[in-house]
Formats: C-alpha cells, structure tokens, sequence
C-alpha cells in the first residue's frame, strides 16, 4: 500500500533497481528508465530484481517509443511483455503497440507530456495517465504553468494525471493533490540519495546547487532541459554564451555528453540539502506531507 501519491520519476543514467526496490518498500512507486541498464541482459537482471524484491507492489519502467530514438525500441516490448511492469511510462512517439502488451497483462501506460497537443494526442491512444511535464522540471522540462496545465487537459481527459515540475517536498505533493493531480512526479529530490547512481561529484553539485544553478537551454540535447551551470562551467563551457544545438560549435569538446557530462536537475534542487538513503528521504515526505495537510484542513476550519 502506498503511503504517499508520489512517483520517483525515472531518471535518465541515474535511477537503480536498489532505488526502485527500496522506494516501493517506503510506500511510493519507483520507476527506472530500460536504457540504463546495457545490454539488454543486464536489463533483464534487473528486472527480475525489481520483481523479486517488490512482489505485489507497485514499480514503473520508462519506454522511449520512438524506434529512431531507441535502437533497443524491439528488445524493451519483449522485455515489457515478459517482465510485466506493473506500470510503464512512455517517452516521445506513439505508446500503441506497448499499450497492447501492457493491457494485456493488466498493466498501466502513463505517458509523459510538455504540451496540451501533445496530451491530447497521448490522451487519444488510450493511455491511463498524464505525466504533466511543467516548468521547473529536471530533465527535458517543460514551459507551461501547473495551474494552467492541469486545468486544459481537464477539459478532455478523465484519466490518472501525474504532475512534474519542481515538486521537492510534502507540502507540494499535497499542493499538487488540491491541484487536481493524482500523483507527483518527483526526480530532482532523491538525486542525491544512497541509492543514486550519480556519480560523487554529481551528488555534490546537487547538494550545494541553488535554484540560480539551474539553466533552461536546448544547446546540449536539441531540447530544451533544466541542467545545472557549474557542470556546464566544469567543461570549460561559458554558460552565458549558449546558443540553440544547431548554432554552437563544440568541436573541441567533442567529448562532452548531455547527462553523461553535462548533468540535470530541478528548479526544486535548492531542497536538497544532505545526503540520504531513499528510504530517509520517503520519510521525511510522509511526514511533511502529513504536516501540510493538517494545516490545510486547519485554514479550511477556520474559513468556516
């Protein structure tokens, strides 16, 4: 049974089967992308690892639809289909030939969306959830409002909605809840956690970052993410003078990688402040979450 509505969003060579088991077992759903694990053996193992260690409960995989993007695009369904993630969230194309594996099996598609066409679309296959990628969100974030986001899909879709975007602590899990979302997608806060595959640096950085770290830009990926000034300026990169991808030069760094090198966080990054297991951290959540609701319900009281 969960104990908070809160999904730890997959994240992009961070996210562990050690983190999704342990999240799963504090009370919230774990989700890691397929592609972190290489070659696909190795994604099989940890499968089977997430399964053996979760039983019943519930735990998420990212998909990446689109077969130019993903290479492993036949693999991931066979894995899917033999695996049987209780919930699968799609990334870029259209979810439908892994919406029929996973309704097959009872399982749930949560697809991720930036725009209100690109919900309407996701909406019109089927899928069982929006993931509402706002502004703020690490990663490939998003530009719109929550408030203005969530309100336009409500306007055609019924179905589960998950919002993103610089959700950090308890009392914006229970701000996202009154906001008419399902869950909350969160990433950037368990960056640093235990169970993190990022690198020491990495961790650090997260650490000492504040929201002023934090720079929207598509000049590294193609599209626009949320990454973190002082791992561009360890690259001998002058974030001042970033241009789109397509007109800047980085020939002489041709060894620097979005996500590998140049690494991604939230706006909500300012919250994370020590080191702690994903266990501490789900905790915390749960306590903060409690705390706030309580005070809501106190202002509703009052405001009698």
């Amino acid at each position: 049974m969960l104990k908070l509505p809160v999904i730890v969003a997959p994240m992009f060579l961070v996210s562990t089967p050690n983190m999704v088991i342990e999240a799963g077992k504090a009370g919230v759903i774990g989700s890691l992308p397929l592609l972190n694990a290489r070659p696909v053996e190795q994604c099989a193992e940890w499968l089977q690892e997430v399964k053996d260690g979760l039983g019943n409960r519930p735990w998420a995989v990212n998909f990446i639809c689109h077969k130019k993007t993903n290479s492993r695009y036949q693999e991931d369904l066979i894995l899917i289909r033999d695996y049987q993630p209780p919930i699968v969230i799609t990334s870029l194309g259209h979810p439908g030939e892994v919406l029929e594996i996973v309704h097959a099996y009872g399982g749930l598609v949560y697809s991720d969306v930036a725009t209100v066409k690109h919900a309407e679309k996701a909406a019109a296959t089927g899928v069982d959830g929006l993931i509402l990628v706002c502004t703020g969100a690490g990663g490939h974030g998003g530009s719109l409002n929550p408030f203005a986001f969530i309100a336009a899909v409500k306007q055609f879709y019924e179905g589960t909605i998950i919002l993103s975007g610089s959700i950090s602590n308890g009392a914006d899990v229970v701000a996202a809840r009154i906001m008419g979302a399902d869950y909350a997608f969160m990433g950037t806060r368990f960056l640093a956690a235990d169970e993190s595959h990022a690198s020491e640096a990495y961790k650090q950085m997260v650490l000492d970052a504040t929201i002023e770290d934090i720079l929207y830009t598509d000049s590294f990926s193609g599209v626009h993410a949320n990454l973190l000034i002082p791992s561009i300026v360890k690259e001998g990169i002058d974030p001042t003078t970033l241009k789109s991808k397509e007109e800047v030069d980085f020939s002489h760094l041709v060894s620097v990688k979005a996500w590998r090198d140049i690494w991604s966080a939230g706006q909500g990054v300012t919250t994370v402040t020590k080191r702690e297991t994903t266990k501490e951290i789900v905790e915390t959540l749960v306590k903060e979450y409690a705390e706030a609701l309580h005070t809501f319900v106190e202002i509703k009281i009052t405001n009698r």
